[in-house]
């Protein structure tokens, strides 16, 4: 009787222990879990349509802030060439929307790239590594799970053993654990009457329970032991067909880590020679704003630099007496009626040859002068900010052709045939050839 309480309580332990609660848990041993690997390479698939439909959002981007900025670039272009700013400081201002459209350019170039380069690379990778079935899925996905599914079918058949032989033998140590509560009850029991068939029936009783517990427990552990040996194989073939997965996602994690490089490559800007080189242009004309030869340009155009035709003395005008209508056979005598005349302004006196006149003669027509070419003598430097105008240094030679007009500008030309205007205060005059009158 003893010998069998001692049984009965540890089958009460064993019960304890086995029979509590158990967390669920979601092991990649267990049957059906590796359907998380399997749908990675169905979800693969779904992340390579997210990052094309990503960065062709991107290239939308990259297209709408081109056209802005042409669209920007178009506005102001006629508003700063009219605007009051002059000189090296108008040239960067014009210098800033050159760049933008140099960039506009380049950021059109990047959307087309985007869409046409970029995408179109991860969708042949896509058509290339992923197999459509028939009927749906992919054929890489299908096989990846009838691998898991060979692999884990004997074994989970003696999983299954097991779990079996496990709840019977849960069921037996709870029948077991009630006979032994009967039977010490009635042995602590005091001031009861208890008849001698019951005490035997109850002995008998938890006999039975304990026996069948443990042939039970035999059956349990039997399978525990079938099941451990097969679980090295299980293992083996289940990290086999688990590896073929990994390669796969393998090929896809590079590629699109390729795929992401080139993108990158293609948004950094910075990295760009054809960008590096519209911000160093621009970073020159910025640096080629020069205060002192816009305030030098501005006083030779609006200020004291200007030429000036100061009042000087003017001589009386002459005047040339043309004879308008008078035949040639027309005898002359001094009370002919007075002839009508025109009159000339002219700046200095000239000379006049005289001439016989005789009734049959008139004064002959003057030939008309040879245009004049005075030497000059540059006195500053002159660098021409239009392209009429004339560039030269400091005692250079030139040739005036034509005076200075009234905004104070001289016609010339230089020794190397470059004719042009130039201020009329930055030369000096030299010598003066003059035409010869008959």
């Amino acid at each position: 009787m003893s010998a069998c309480a001692k049984g009965g309580d540890t089958m009460s332990v064993i019960y304890s222990e086995v029979a509590a609660d158990e967390p669920t848990t979601n092991s990649f041993w267990m049957p059906n879990h590796y359907q998380s690997t399997v749908k990675r390479l169905d979800d693969g698939y779904r992340v390579c349509d997210q990052i094309v439909a990503c960065f062709q959002e991107r290239a939308k981007i990259e297209r709408n802030y081109a056209l802005m900025m042409d669209e920007w670039t178009r506005k102001w272009q006629p508003l700063v060439d009219a605007s009051p700013a002059y000189g090296s400081l108008l040239r960067a201002w014009q210098a800033f929307l050159g760049a933008s459209e140099r960039l506009s350019r380049l950021h059109m170039e990047m959307q087309r790239a985007l869409v046409s380069e970029d995408a179109g690379r991860i969708r042949s990778w896509q058509h290339d590594s992923y197999h459509r079935k028939l009927f749906g899925g992919f054929k890489e996905a299908c096989e990846l799970e009838n691998g898991f599914q060979r692999a884990q079918k004997p074994w989970t058949k003696k999983l299954k053993k097991t779990e079996k032989a496990k709840t019977l033998y849960h069921k037996a140590c709870r029948k077991e654990h009630i006979a032994t509560l009967r039977e010490s009850g009635i042995q602590a029991a005091s001031g009861t009457e208890i008849s001698p068939d019951r005490q035997r029936a109850l002995r008998e009783e938890h006999q039975r329970c304990s026996q069948e517990t443990n042939k039970i427990r035999e059956r349990y552990e039997k399978a525990l032991q079938e099941l451990d040996r097969s679980s090295p194989r299980y293992m083996e073939e289940m990290e086999s067909v688990f590896e073929q997965g990994q390669v796969l996602e393998q090929r896809r994690i590079v590629f699109l880590k390729s795929a992401f490089l080139a993108l990158h490559r293609r948004l950094d800007m910075t990295a760009d020679s054809s960008v590096q080189a519209v911000y160093s242009d621009l970073h020159q004309a910025i640096e080629e704003i020069n205060d002192q030869e816009d305030l030098k340009w501005w006083r030779n155009r609006n200020g004291p630099g200007m030429p000036m035709n100061w009042p000087k003395f003017e001589p009386k005008f002459r005047f040339h007496v043309f004879f308008l209508s008078s035949p040639a056979t027309q005898d002359w005598s001094p009370d002919h009626e007075r002839p009508q005349v025109k009159i000339k302004k002219t700046k200095e006196p000239e000379k006049v040859t005289p001439c016989s006149i005789s009734p049959s003669q008139s004064c002959p027509k003057p030939a008309p002068a040879p245009i004049a070419g005075q030497r000059v003598r540059a006195v500053y430097d002159y660098i021409g900010q239009e392209a009429d105008e004339l560039s030269f240094k400091a005692g250079e030679l030139l040739t005036k052709l034509e005076d200075e007009d009234e905004q104070g500008w001289c016609k010339g030309v230089t020794d190397s045939g470059h004719v042009g205007l130039y201020p009329a205060n930055y030369v000096e005059l030299l010598q003066e050839v003059e035409s010869t009158l008959p």
